[in-house]
């Protein structure tokens, strides 16, 4: 897992094809919470810390494609 440190809110958070999945609306412990504002429902939902296979650029890039973690929100 990657040093959850590094995230930053408002950054961007891309699958591992490049896909966009979300923005960051901060850190919840071992969750990252994703901003309702860039969600296609206008919830918040959550993704797995353990998802998280780098931070780069303010970047976050996650393990799985944006398909595979879209399926994986968390409410």
């Amino acid at each position: 897992m990657a040093d959850l440190s590094q995230i930053r809110e408002h950054a961007e958070v891309i699958g591992a094809d490049g896909v966009h999945v979300g923005t960051v609306d901060h850190v919840d412990g071992e969750r990252i919470k994703l901003a309702r504002s860039d969600s296609p429902d206008g919830r918040h939902h959550y993704i797995s810390a353990g998802l998280v296979a780098d931070v780069e650029d303010g970047r976050i890039r996650l393990s799985a494609t944006g398909a595979v973690a879209a399926e994986m929100f968390e409410e």
